[in-house]
Protein backbone atom coordinates (compact mmCIF):
# COMPACT_ATOMS: atom_id res chain seq x y z
CA UNK A 1 0.00 0.00 0.00
CA UNK A 2 1.28 3.36 -0.32
CA UNK A 3 0.44 6.49 1.53
CA UNK A 4 1.92 9.75 1.04
CA UNK A 5 5.22 10.25 2.52
CA UNK A 6 6.03 6.50 2.78
CA UNK A 7 5.75 3.43 1.73
CA UNK A 8 4.76 0.17 3.72
CA UNK A 9 5.03 -3.59 2.93
CA UNK A 10 6.26 -6.39 5.12
CA UNK A 11 8.26 -3.93 6.67
CA UNK A 12 8.30 -0.01 7.33
CA UNK A 13 10.32 2.24 4.70
CA UNK A 14 11.17 5.95 4.89
CA UNK A 15 11.48 8.44 2.76
CA UNK A 16 12.69 12.21 3.29
CA UNK A 17 10.01 14.61 4.30
CA UNK A 18 11.44 17.30 6.46
CA UNK A 19 14.94 18.18 7.87
CA UNK A 20 15.53 18.37 11.79
CA UNK A 21 15.81 22.13 11.81
CA UNK A 22 11.84 21.84 10.23
CA UNK A 23 11.23 19.15 12.80
CA UNK A 24 12.49 21.67 15.78
CA UNK A 25 10.48 24.47 14.49
CA UNK A 26 7.28 23.33 13.74
CA UNK A 27 7.04 20.73 17.06
CA UNK A 28 8.77 16.45 15.79
CA UNK A 29 6.51 15.34 13.46
CA UNK A 30 6.88 11.77 14.41
CA UNK A 31 6.63 8.88 11.72
CA UNK A 32 4.82 5.99 13.26
CA UNK A 33 4.06 1.93 11.80
CA UNK A 34 2.07 -0.58 13.76
CA UNK A 35 4.38 -3.53 14.27
CA UNK A 36 1.38 -6.19 15.22
CA UNK A 37 0.97 -7.43 18.78
CA UNK A 38 0.44 -4.41 19.85
CA UNK A 39 3.63 -3.04 19.11
CA UNK A 40 4.38 0.51 17.98
CA UNK A 41 7.38 1.96 16.60
CA UNK A 42 7.74 5.92 15.92
CA UNK A 43 10.88 7.66 14.62
CA UNK A 44 11.26 11.51 15.10
CA UNK A 45 12.05 11.84 11.29
CA UNK A 46 11.64 9.76 8.47
CA UNK A 47 14.71 10.66 7.10
CA UNK A 48 18.50 12.35 8.28
CA UNK A 49 21.62 14.35 7.22
CA UNK A 50 24.81 13.44 7.78
CA UNK A 51 25.31 14.48 11.67
CA UNK A 52 21.75 14.82 12.73
CA UNK A 53 19.95 12.69 15.73
CA UNK A 54 17.14 11.05 15.65
CA UNK A 55 14.93 9.64 18.07
CA UNK A 56 13.34 6.02 18.21
CA UNK A 57 10.22 5.31 20.19
CA UNK A 58 8.59 2.26 20.95
CA UNK A 59 5.10 1.18 22.43
CA UNK A 60 4.18 -1.78 23.96
CA UNK A 61 0.90 -3.01 25.17
CA UNK A 62 2.48 -5.74 27.73
CA UNK A 63 5.90 -5.78 28.95
CA UNK A 64 8.35 -6.63 26.33
CA UNK A 65 11.93 -8.63 27.45
CA UNK A 66 15.17 -9.23 25.70
CA UNK A 67 14.28 -5.94 23.76
CA UNK A 68 17.12 -5.05 21.01
CA UNK A 69 17.66 -2.76 18.34
CA UNK A 70 20.27 -1.79 15.59
CA UNK A 71 20.94 0.47 13.21
CA UNK A 72 23.33 -0.28 10.32
CA UNK A 73 25.91 -2.15 12.70
CA UNK A 74 25.32 -0.26 15.41
CA UNK A 75 23.25 -1.65 18.44
CA UNK A 76 20.64 0.90 20.24
CA UNK A 77 20.97 1.90 23.54
CA UNK A 78 17.05 1.89 25.29
CA UNK A 79 15.74 3.49 28.22
CA UNK A 80 12.06 3.40 29.81
CA UNK A 81 9.77 6.28 30.13
CA UNK A 82 9.61 6.88 33.65
CA UNK A 83 5.91 7.70 33.52
CA UNK A 84 5.01 4.60 31.71
CA UNK A 85 7.27 1.37 31.21
CA UNK A 86 5.60 0.24 28.02
CA UNK A 87 7.42 3.14 26.62
CA UNK A 88 11.46 1.72 25.32
CA UNK A 89 13.32 4.83 23.95
CA UNK A 90 16.64 5.41 22.36
CA UNK A 91 18.98 7.98 20.33
CA UNK A 92 19.50 6.91 16.87
CA UNK A 93 22.84 9.16 15.40
CA UNK A 94 23.86 9.98 11.99
CA UNK A 95 27.52 10.06 12.03
CA UNK A 96 28.99 13.25 10.32
CA UNK A 97 31.23 11.13 8.03
CA UNK A 98 28.27 8.41 6.90
CA UNK A 99 27.67 7.86 3.62
CA UNK A 100 24.42 8.67 1.96
CA UNK A 101 22.03 6.46 1.19
CA UNK A 102 19.26 3.64 3.06
CA UNK A 103 20.09 2.26 6.31
CA UNK A 104 18.18 -0.73 8.00
CA UNK A 105 16.60 -0.32 11.47
CA UNK A 106 15.48 -3.63 13.09
CA UNK A 107 13.81 -4.03 16.28
CA UNK A 108 13.09 -7.53 18.33
CA UNK A 109 12.39 -9.12 20.86
CA UNK A 110 9.59 -11.10 23.11
CA UNK A 111 6.24 -9.77 24.77
CA UNK A 112 5.44 -11.19 28.12
CA UNK A 113 2.39 -13.14 26.39
CA UNK A 114 5.50 -15.18 24.78
CA UNK A 115 4.64 -13.51 21.27
CA UNK A 116 7.58 -12.76 19.50
CA UNK A 117 8.50 -8.53 18.74
CA UNK A 118 10.09 -7.94 15.26
CA UNK A 119 9.87 -4.72 13.24
CA UNK A 120 12.12 -3.03 10.45
CA UNK A 121 12.34 0.34 8.83
CA UNK A 122 14.57 2.02 6.72
CA UNK A 123 15.73 5.27 6.75
CA UNK A 124 16.82 7.73 4.26
CA UNK A 125 20.31 9.81 4.89
CA UNK A 126 21.24 12.86 2.73
CA UNK A 127 24.56 14.38 2.42
CA UNK A 128 25.09 17.35 4.55
CA UNK A 129 26.16 19.70 1.94
CA UNK A 130 28.57 21.65 4.58
CA UNK A 131 30.76 24.90 3.75
CA UNK A 132 34.32 25.04 3.40
CA UNK A 133 36.14 26.90 5.91
CA UNK A 134 40.09 28.57 5.53
CA UNK A 135 41.92 28.95 8.31
CA UNK A 136 45.06 30.19 9.47
CA UNK A 137 46.41 27.87 12.47
CA UNK A 138 50.18 27.53 14.13
CA UNK A 139 51.88 25.22 11.64
CA UNK A 140 52.74 22.66 13.79
CA UNK A 141 49.09 21.36 13.59
CA UNK A 142 49.55 21.05 10.32
CA UNK A 143 52.51 19.77 9.36
CA UNK A 144 53.13 17.55 12.45
CA UNK A 145 56.34 16.41 13.44
CA UNK A 146 56.75 12.24 14.01
CA UNK A 147 56.52 12.76 17.76
CA UNK A 148 52.99 14.63 17.25
CA UNK A 149 51.87 12.41 14.33
CA UNK A 150 52.55 9.21 16.73
CA UNK A 151 50.44 11.11 19.82
CA UNK A 152 47.99 12.33 17.74
CA UNK A 153 47.51 8.67 16.35
CA UNK A 154 47.36 7.73 19.77
CA UNK A 155 45.07 9.96 21.35
CA UNK A 156 42.40 9.29 18.34
CA UNK A 157 42.51 5.55 18.90
CA UNK A 158 41.95 6.13 22.39
CA UNK A 159 38.84 8.40 21.82
CA UNK A 160 37.37 5.95 19.30
CA UNK A 161 37.44 3.00 21.92
CA UNK A 162 36.29 5.38 24.41
CA UNK A 163 33.09 6.47 22.34
CA UNK A 164 32.52 2.93 21.36
CA UNK A 165 31.54 2.08 24.96
CA UNK A 166 28.17 1.97 25.95
CA UNK A 167 27.17 2.23 29.73
CA UNK A 168 24.55 0.44 30.25
CA UNK A 169 23.12 2.95 32.91
CA UNK A 170 21.17 6.55 32.06
CA UNK A 171 22.90 9.17 34.06
CA UNK A 172 21.23 12.17 32.40
CA UNK A 173 17.98 13.35 34.00
CA UNK A 174 15.72 16.06 32.46
CA UNK A 175 16.74 18.32 29.18
CA UNK A 176 20.18 19.23 28.29
CA UNK A 177 21.83 22.77 27.99
CA UNK A 178 23.81 24.73 26.20
CA UNK A 179 27.57 24.44 27.83
CA UNK A 180 27.86 28.27 28.41
CA UNK A 181 25.12 30.70 30.04
CA UNK A 182 23.77 32.99 27.90
CA UNK A 183 25.06 31.08 24.36
CA UNK A 184 21.86 29.66 22.69
CA UNK A 185 23.27 28.30 19.19
CA UNK A 186 27.04 27.65 17.76
CA UNK A 187 28.38 27.45 13.95
CA UNK A 188 31.05 25.53 11.93
CA UNK A 189 29.60 21.84 12.60
CA UNK A 190 30.53 19.88 9.65
CA UNK A 191 32.56 23.05 7.93
CA UNK A 192 35.21 20.90 5.78
CA UNK A 193 38.42 22.40 6.70
CA UNK A 194 40.95 24.12 5.02
CA UNK A 195 44.19 24.92 7.44
CA UNK A 196 46.91 26.75 5.94
CA UNK A 197 46.13 25.61 2.51
CA UNK A 198 46.11 22.26 3.27
CA UNK A 199 42.71 20.24 3.29
CA UNK A 200 41.61 18.91 6.84
CA UNK A 201 39.31 17.16 8.45
CA UNK A 202 35.45 18.01 8.97
CA UNK A 203 34.70 19.81 12.62
CA UNK A 204 33.35 17.35 14.31
CA UNK A 205 31.78 20.40 16.84
CA UNK A 206 30.52 23.73 17.68
CA UNK A 207 32.26 26.11 18.19
CA UNK A 208 30.91 28.50 20.69
CA UNK A 209 32.31 32.05 20.78
CA UNK A 210 32.71 33.54 24.46
CA UNK A 211 35.55 35.65 26.44
CA UNK A 212 39.04 33.86 27.97
CA UNK A 213 37.96 32.77 31.33
CA UNK A 214 34.04 32.13 30.93
CA UNK A 215 32.99 29.40 32.98
CA UNK A 216 32.22 26.43 31.10
CA UNK A 217 29.08 23.70 32.58
CA UNK A 218 28.17 20.36 31.88
CA UNK A 219 24.84 19.77 29.57
CA UNK A 220 23.50 17.24 31.99
CA UNK A 221 24.23 14.59 34.64
CA UNK A 222 27.94 12.76 33.88
CA UNK A 223 30.57 11.08 34.99
CA UNK A 224 34.16 12.44 33.78
CA UNK A 225 35.59 9.81 31.40
CA UNK A 226 38.23 12.19 30.46
CA UNK A 227 39.97 15.06 32.00
CA UNK A 228 43.22 16.42 30.51
CA UNK A 229 45.09 17.71 27.14
CA UNK A 230 44.99 16.19 23.92
CA UNK A 231 47.14 17.48 20.50
CA UNK A 232 44.55 18.82 18.83
CA UNK A 233 41.87 19.85 21.20
CA UNK A 234 43.55 21.11 24.04
CA UNK A 235 42.49 21.27 27.28
CA UNK A 236 39.65 19.00 27.45
CA UNK A 237 36.89 17.27 29.63
CA UNK A 238 34.86 14.61 27.87
CA UNK A 239 31.46 13.32 29.72
CA UNK A 240 29.64 10.10 29.78
CA UNK A 241 26.34 10.41 29.77
CA UNK A 242 25.38 6.28 30.11
CA UNK A 243 23.73 4.50 27.13
CA UNK A 244 26.53 5.86 24.39
CA UNK A 245 26.27 9.51 24.79
CA UNK A 246 29.28 11.66 25.67
CA UNK A 247 29.69 15.09 25.46
CA UNK A 248 32.88 16.82 25.01
CA UNK A 249 34.35 20.44 25.50
CA UNK A 250 37.26 21.13 23.98
CA UNK A 251 40.13 24.52 24.46
CA UNK A 252 39.78 24.98 27.79
CA UNK A 253 41.75 27.63 29.71
CA UNK A 254 41.80 25.38 32.77
CA UNK A 255 39.83 22.15 34.23
CA UNK A 256 38.15 22.24 37.35
CA UNK A 257 37.05 18.45 37.84
CA UNK A 258 38.55 14.77 37.91
CA UNK A 259 38.41 11.85 36.40
CA UNK A 260 35.17 9.65 37.56
CA UNK A 261 34.00 12.84 39.29
CA UNK A 262 29.81 12.30 38.50
CA UNK A 263 29.00 16.27 37.94
CA UNK A 264 25.18 17.45 37.97
CA UNK A 265 23.37 19.23 35.28
CA UNK A 266 25.30 22.78 35.20
CA UNK A 267 28.38 21.56 37.22
CA UNK A 268 31.19 23.96 36.55
CA UNK A 269 34.19 22.14 34.12
CA UNK A 270 36.53 24.19 33.45
CA UNK A 271 36.87 27.93 31.49
CA UNK A 272 37.23 29.06 28.38
CA UNK A 273 40.45 29.15 26.85
CA UNK A 274 42.40 28.63 23.01
CA UNK A 275 44.43 25.60 24.44
CA UNK A 276 45.48 23.43 20.92
CA UNK A 277 44.99 23.65 17.56
CA UNK A 278 42.54 27.28 17.87
CA UNK A 279 42.24 30.48 16.48
CA UNK A 280 41.57 32.28 19.64
CA UNK A 281 39.50 31.44 22.78
CA UNK A 282 36.17 29.50 22.58
CA UNK A 283 34.39 26.45 23.57
CA UNK A 284 34.20 23.22 21.13
CA UNK A 285 31.16 21.54 22.33
CA UNK A 286 30.63 17.94 20.73
CA UNK A 287 29.01 15.24 21.07
CA UNK A 288 28.93 11.46 20.34
CA UNK A 289 25.79 8.90 20.43
CA UNK A 290 26.73 4.79 19.74
CA UNK A 291 30.48 6.49 18.80
CA UNK A 292 28.90 8.77 15.62
CA UNK A 293 29.91 12.18 15.44
CA UNK A 294 26.45 14.55 15.57
CA UNK A 295 25.70 18.13 16.07
CA UNK A 296 25.12 18.54 19.67
CA UNK A 297 21.89 20.87 19.62
CA UNK A 298 19.96 18.40 18.43
CA UNK A 299 19.75 17.03 21.97
CA UNK A 300 18.33 20.03 23.32
CA UNK A 301 15.54 18.79 21.86
CA UNK A 302 14.90 15.31 23.84
CA UNK A 303 12.22 14.87 26.05
CA UNK A 304 12.88 15.83 29.88
CA UNK A 305 12.04 12.11 31.46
Amino acid sequence: MRVKGFFCAASLCLLALVSPAQLFAQGRAWISHDCGNGVRLRLSSASASQGDLLELEIKTASPAADLKASWGDKALQFWTDASNTLVHRALVGVDLEQSAGQYDLALNGKLQSGDPLSCNAVVSVRAGHFAIEKLRVNGKFVELSPEDTKRAEEEQHRLRELFARATPERLWRGRFRMPLDGVHTGSNFGRRRVLNGKPGSPHSGLDLAAAAGTPVHASQRGRVEFAGELFFSGNTVILDHGLGLYTFYGHLESISVSVDDLVEAGAKLGRVGATGRATGPHLHWGMYVNAAKVNPLGILRLPTD
